[in-house]
């Protein structure tokens, strides 16, 4: 069965605010979350708040647009990466991809 695809794009996205925003939108997260590191660790994490039909089919992130975030602000780039690889490590059903073409999905 192919996983459920999301695509965070980036686009326009210029600080961490931005990006949260962003994840909070792609992702459908709830109200409560936190919009900084912490809580998009646990989002990404957090079965519960995954799209309908991604804990049974595994669950996509597809980053687009994120170079300039990543030229603009490298240090906030960096701990990005770190949170999605950390949460990537440790959620089996989760896999974050960052598209190296500007192609929408």
């Amino acid at each position: 069965m192919t996983q459920l695809a999301v695509t965070l794009d980036l686009d326009g996205v210029t600080d961490k605010a931005g990006l949260m925003d962003r994840c909070a939108r792609a992702l459908s997260l709830p109200d409560w979350f936190g919009r900084n590191w912490d809580a998009l660790a646990d989002s990404l994490g957090d079965h519960t708040v995954w799209p309908e039909g991604a804990v049974e089919r595994g669950l996509l992130v597809v980053v687009q647009n994120w170079q300039p975030y990543a030229k603009a602000r490298p240090d906030e780039w960096e701990t990005a990466v770190d949170v999605f690889g950390g949460a990537v490590d440790n959620t089996p059903e989760l896999s974050v991809v960052l598209a190296l073409g500007g192609t929408k999905l």
